[in-house]
C-alpha cells in the first residue's frame, strides 16, 4: 500500500477543512467518502475516493 494514495483521517479532514467530528456524522450518515478500516481500527481514505467524493459534492451543489 502506497503511502501517498491513501489519506489518513487528519488530512482528509485537514484537506477539507473540516473537523473529525464532521467526518464522524458524514461516515454515521453515509455522506461520507468510502474508507478502509485497518487491523488496528484506524480507517485511510483512498485518494482515489477522495476526488471522486469532491466530484459527488460538485455535482450535488450545481
Amino acid at each position: 500500500m502506497a503511502t501517498t494514495n491513501w489519506l489518513t483521517v487528519a488530512e482528509f479532514c485537514a484537506e477539507m477543512k473540516i473537523s473529525r467530528r464532521t467526518f464522524q456524522q458524514w461516515r454515521a450518515t453515509g455522506r461520507g467518502p468510502s474508507c478502509l478500516k485497518l487491523p488496528n481500527g484506524d480507517l485511510r481514505i483512498r485518494r482515489s475516493e477522495y476526488e471522486h467524493f469532491l466530484d459527488m459534492c460538485e455535482e450535488a451543489a450545481a
